[in-house]
């Protein structure tokens, strides 16, 4: 098909995700043609840098051969086995197996899912029949973070707590609940302790609230993906999972964005030494080459769903093409590249660049924060900086941005609320992270150069870029 043709026909029939679709209507699909390393073609040959791993998960970046043969080589042998009546395929047990040698200790058993979304959601139901199945059916309530992210699924959206993923799909349901999300600039805590002992202050509140015996379970990203790249202070998380131990309601991690080096370790829970009960994992998991996600599940609340009642009945919860060979064979190569292949280690040696990049653009008129953990970062930009003002939605300045740096060809997530988001590939090199804050800042000087922008940033531009040097 011709350009114009293609454009046509995304506008009259592919629905796109979390979009408007009558903007999309009018904008029109950007086709992507390749992608190579860090690097994005699209189908009018201009090149980007990829500073968001496609949509968090192309962790080892794009075009390495040997993934690419793991799949073919999968598709020739066995291109699909159900895992119902009892079948299997040797990728997915392998893949399984590596999985929980690898993850958190507490977590020894797992359900391969098609992505994120549906990961939450089968976590959502087994945390279901666990409770019924062990005569605590009243435990029913669940507890999650304001702006915290946790899919698009029918029940999951709920726990999600962004308003578009809210508004006319009758979610969160009653049963759904928020606590204050451990958003460091836009709060006054004291110090880390202070907001760290506040989230445990909020969790036991809203559990005293609802009564323990009504309370299921508590779901945490360990740093806020989607809601703005919230970084909570180190020793949050692990007091957090501490904090359901004694009110003996179920701590899960939802590691999608988190998972497989995105933070420095294989997973974030690892920093603290945090044992779940539950986690999700997905993106990373085959960096995208092909959709897998997954559920990591302890013994405990394994146990408890397969002793309920009678022990002879199926459990009913189940996907075609959960631990899909193809998928498993890719996740497996991935692993390996992980490890063996060093992305690993470069991801955690790169980790100071990174940082160092983002740290520098503080000096920026535009920008009132810079957080970061390994290799997932933002940026917030304020009009004022001592006051911490957001900027006007009429602005559309996350429209400006990411028009911008398409331009110095470049690819991040600019939020609506003003947040930048950036996860480059844990193969990112040291000149391609020059690249990238260097087109990042002349993205950020060419917004800043209209006169609108300008103008909405408190006092002299010039004075305050020069006094924050």
């Amino acid at each position: 098909m011709s350009i114009p043709s293609l454009i046509e026909a995304d506008r009259r029939h592919l629905i796109h995700p979390v979009v408007s679709y009558r903007a999309h209507e009018a904008r029109g699909v950007t086709v992507l043609e390749s992608a190579q390393g860090v690097f994005l073609r699209d189908i009018d040959g201009n090149e980007l840098l990829d500073a968001f791993s496609g949509l968090w998960c192309v962790n080892t970046g794009y075009g390495h051969q040997s993934i690419v043969d793991a799949a073919t080589k999968q598709l020739a042998r066995l291109p699909y086995a159900t895992g119902y009546f009892h079948f299997g395929s040797e990728p997915a047990i392998e893949l399984a197996s590596q999985l929980v040698e690898l993850s958190p200790a507490s977590l020894q058993h797992v359900y391969f899912t098609l992505g994120g979304s549906d990961a939450v959601d089968s976590a959502l139901r087994f945390i279901t029949h666990y409770y019924n199945a062990t005569d605590r059916p009243s435990k029913k309530h669940l507890i999650a973070l304001q702006r915290g992210y946790h899919g698009s699924s029918s029940i999951g959206a709920g726990l999600t707590a962004l308003p578009a993923f809210h508004r006319h799909f009758d979610v969160p349901l009653p049963t759904q609940h928020h606590i204050a999300s451990p958003y460091g600039y836009r709060n006054d805590f004291a110090d880390d302790a202070a907001l760290i002992s506040a989230s445990v202050a909020a969790l036991e509140a809203k559990v005293a609230q609802l009564g323990a015996d009504n309370v299921a379970a508590f779901f945490c990203e360990p740093i806020q993906g989607s809601g703005g790249v919230i970084v909570p202070p180190v020793g949050w998380l692990n007091a957090m999972r501490e904090a359901c131990r004694k009110l003996d309601i179920l701590f899960v991690a939802d590691e999608v964005i988190t998972g497989f080096g995105r933070t420095g370790p294989l997973f974030a829970c690892e920093a603290e030494g945090v044992q779940p009960d539950l986690m999700t994992v997905a993106k990373g998991l085959t960096a995208g080459y092909a959709p897998m996600g997954a559920v990591l599940m302890s013994d405990a609340v394994y146990q408890g769903i397969a002793d309920g009642g009678d022990v002879a009945a199926a459990i009913g919860h189940g996907h075609t093409y959960s631990a899909h060979p193809v998928s498993a064979a890719i996740g497996l190569e991935v692993m390996r590249r992980y490890h063996e292949g060093g992305l690993l280690a470069n991801g955690i040696a790169r980790g100071p660049r990174f940082a160092q990049g983002l740290d520098a653009l503080l000096a920026h008129p535009l920008v009132g924060d810079s957080r970061h953990r390994g290799l997932l970062g933002a940026l917030e930009l304020v009009s004022d900086k001592e006051t911490r003002r957001g900027f006007e939605a009429s602005l559309k300045l996350p429209d400006r941005i990411a028009a911008a740096a398409y331009a110095n060809g470049l690819v991040f997530r600019a939020f609506g609320d003003n947040i930048l988001g950036f996860a480059p590939a844990l193969s990112y090199t040291e000149s391609e992270f020059d690249l990238l804050f260097e087109r990042l800042e002349k993205t950020l000087d060419d917004v800043l150069a209209q006169t609108d922008v300008r103008s909405a940033i408190k006092g002299s531009v010039e004075f305050k870029r020069t006094a924050a040097a």
